[in-house]
């Protein structure tokens, strides 16, 4: 998790995502250091084990609180580098995260994507993909954000099987990353399935997480604006399961729904509205996890 040095609405970013809210920069950077503080004091005290990075001031970089998007780390010692499509988020990328990760974890390989930038193609890592790990299966709806070409990239070097479709919000925008409105669990899956209009393609969708034993929790588009669908399951170091979210997630879910993930796992959530409303991401966004083998 990287802590903010400079958070603040980014206008590179607000092109496509209609998640964040302009005009609500009233002590923005104080207000989201603070939720930061408090999200990973929270994780602390649930035994998750957090590597925290401070982000420093220059370059500036706004949305540094979201760093799954331009880097992913996997069993096997490799580190995947994505393209960014906003130019001051591909500045991201020059502070001295991956240092600070070597200190604690083998890197052995690094797979640099980010050339595709010069040509305009991005993939924003676990924003744009939902990964299922355990069944190599990367879900991806379309969007200037998430493009082909480079996800079949990242799917043939890292041997997944691409899940591809169509997603958008009640306005008919393209849903700017899958991570907003889908989460793979271990033995379950949240979907916005009202976002997939293709009834093609959203019976495929059902169909690949059903065929991995999966049972799917259905959240409204209503749920999605809420950041429903921005959840990440964790393992604490006892060796238990929980499902991360912000508060206002945790209060869009509905009795039936929260007692559904409940059977599953713990719930876990933190207020984070600051970030939320500028920064257009969530709980989801701002964990980058890490698979990489540990040197101890």
């Amino acid at each position: 998790m990287i802590r903010p040095a400079a958070f603040a609405y980014n206008p590179q970013t607000a092109v496509n995502n209609r998640f964040q809210k302009e005009g609500l920069q009233e002590a923005v950077q104080q207000k989201a250091l603070q939720e930061f503080d408090d999200f990973v004091e929270l994780l602390r005290l649930n035994g998750v084990q957090i590597v925290v990075v401070q982000d420093s001031p220059e370059p500036q970089t706004p949305d540094s609180v979201f760093p799954n998007n331009w880097v992913s780390f996997h069993e096997d010692g490799t580190v995947v580098l994505y393209p960014m499509f906003a130019p001051n988020r591909q500045l991201e990328r020059s502070k001295n995260v991956l240092t600070s990760i070597n200190e604690t974890f083998f890197i052995r390989s690094t797979i640099d994507l980010t050339g595709y930038e010069k040509q305009d193609i991005f993939l924003e890592g676990t924003g744009s993909m939902v990964l299922d790990r355990e069944n190599k299966l990367a879900y991806a709806c379309l969007s200037p954000r998430t493009c082909p070409t480079a996800l079949y990239d990242f799917c043939d070097t890292m041997d997944y099987q691409p899940v591809l479709f169509n997603a958008f919000d009640e306005s008919g925008h393209e849903i700017y990353h899958t991570n907003v409105m889908m989460s793979v669990a271990d033995q379950y899956a949240i979907v916005c399935l009202e976002s997939i209009r293709d009834t093609v393609q959203k019976q495929m969708l059902i169909s690949r997480i059903t065929e991995t034993g999966k049972e799917i929790i259905a959240i409204s588009l209503e749920q999605m604006n809420q950041f429903a669908g921005n959840m990440l399951q964790l393992e604490n170091t006892a060796g238990n399961q929980l499902l991360v979210m912000s508060t206002r997630a945790f209060h869009s879910l509905s009795e039936d729904q929260a007692s559904l993930i409940r059977s599953f796992n713990t719930i876990i959530h933190s207020s984070l509205n600051t970030i939320e409303d500028n920064g257009g991401g969530s709980a989801r966004c701002m964990i980058a996890e890490i698979f990489l083998p540990n040197k101890t």
